[in-house]
């Protein structure tokens, strides 16, 4: 059965709730980035210890590659 990607995205990526989350994922490999720890390309990916995309101290944030951080699960 072939996915239904407009649903997807009006059900549950396209809540505010997903988009702020998404946001607050995006500015913390910004801020890992202007911080000179990830690069574009790299294969790392930053990790937010606690599961919660919205809390970005640095504190909460490490460096994982791609395979630690899926296998991470969350």
């Amino acid at each position: 059965m072939a996915r239904d990607y407009k649903k997807e995205y009006r059900d549950y990526h396209g809540t505010p709730a997903q988009k702020k989350a998404r946001a607050s994922r995006n500015a913390a490999r910004a801020a890992e980035a202007k911080a000179g720890r990830v690069h574009k390309g790299d294969g790392k990916e930053v990790d937010h210890k606690d599961g919660n995309p919205l809390n970005n101290k640095p504190s909460n944030r490490q460096i994982l590659s791609r395979k630690a951080n899926r296998e991470k699960g969350g």
